[in-house]
């Protein structure tokens, strides 16, 4: 083997980069931790000590409460004031890890790291057969991580900016319209929609079972189930037609065969009617998602989008950093005259089919 010469400050640098890297990863099991006993939601009602903290968030064992908020404080997820053995959460953190309706709320993205790591056995195959692992068999909840991971952009998006983005759409919506959310998973891009426009009436479709039965008690549970329903089926399967408005949140790259899912969304719209896909942001060319963004979405791609997309039928395998134009050429390959970018954001563009 060649000897190279190595660049120390490169090395050290990137070691640094390492360090950071691998402080993120191994804070993993303890956010969730975190999460699931209440303890970021209980240092949010003022600064404690440990033991404080123990007892606010329902009496847990000091010494486990001590050494996690010691590691949240290593973390730079909450502060600690060594003079007063105090720990706090300030407003910046409480956006991330204890307002739930806060657009960078994170606990979705805990649960679904910790999802992909559960289902690495099933995936490392895939590489050696190049098959996919169905969609509900990657992990034990991964789509429960998926809807938590997606709600905060849902919530302070679809709504505000993505759908008066639409050309004539919300006026539509307003006066009363049939929507379909075809890829609805649990419901809650569904629900918002019909929250917001309470004179429409909407269908939630998706091909996951479980996903369906968590979105019809959504349903229930928010009294919607007069204007909601939810069915199980594919996106090429929906029977139904004459959808003034078709929604697609974060889903057209995981399904195995986009230009006939576009196709058979052509023929049970509307004549007049639009379809709005919603898609990870990403630049046309590879080199163009090299970026803290970009890498979210390729590891999540290469562990999730990927793999349920060569388990479908055709496995066309767009992934999630498929970038605007290869997406319009797949959307226009189903029929459409128009595909636009109506609106963009950190981590999504929306797309306007017509």
């Amino acid at each position: 083997m060649m000897q190279t010469s190595i660049d120390e400050a490169k090395l050290h640098n990137f070691v640094g980069k390492m360090l950071n890297d691998l402080g993120g990863a191994i804070s993993v099991p303890t956010v969730r931790v975190g999460f699931r006993l209440g303890l970021f939601d209980a240092l949010a009602q003022g600064p404690a000590t440990a033991a404080d903290l123990a007892q606010r968030a329902g009496g847990l064992h000091e010494r486990y409460v001590r050494e996690w908020a010691m590691a949240q404080a290593a973390n730079g997820f909450i502060d600690f004031d060594p003079g007063s053995g105090m720990f706090s959460v300030s407003p910046e953190q409480a956006m991330v890890f204890v307002n739930p309706d806060s657009p960078v709320y994170l606990a979705g993205a805990f649960e679904m790291v910790a999802a992909m790591i559960e289902a690495e056995p099933k995936v490392e195959e895939c590489f050696r057969n190049g098959k996919g692992v169905r969609w509900g068999d990657h992990a034990g909840c991964l789509f429960c991580a998926t809807g938590a991971f997606f709600r905060p952009g849902y919530v302070n998006n679809i709504v505000q900016s993505w759908i008066p983005a639409m050309d004539g759409m919300e006026a539509k919506l307003r006066s009363g319209a049939k929507v379909a959310d075809v890829g609805c998973g649990v419901g809650f891009s569904t629900l918002l929609m019909a929250q917001a426009y309470p004179e429409s009436h909407f269908t939630g479709y998706d091909f996951h079972e479980p996903s369906i039965e968590d979105a019809r008690r959504h349903a229930q549970e928010h009294g919607l189930s007069d204007r909601v329903r939810f069915e199980v089926a594919a996106a090429k399967d929906i029977a139904e037609k004459d959808f003034d408005f078709i929604t697609m949140y974060d889903c057209l790259h995981d399904m195995g065969d986009p230009k006939g899912c576009a196709a058979h969304m052509r023929r049970i719209l509307t004549p007049g009617g639009s379809w709005m896909i919603v898609e990870p942001i990403a630049g046309d060319r590879p080199e163009d998602n090299l970026n803290p963004v970009g890498r979210l979405y390729y590891n999540a791609s290469t562990m999730i989008c990927v793999p349920t997309s060569l388990d479908q039928e055709v496995g066309e395998g767009l992934g999630a950093q498929a970038g605007e134009a290869r997406l319009a050429a797949v959307i226009a390959n189903g029929g459409f005259q128009s595909v636009k970018r109506v609106a963009e954001g950190p981590f999504n563009m929306v797309l306007q089919a017509r």
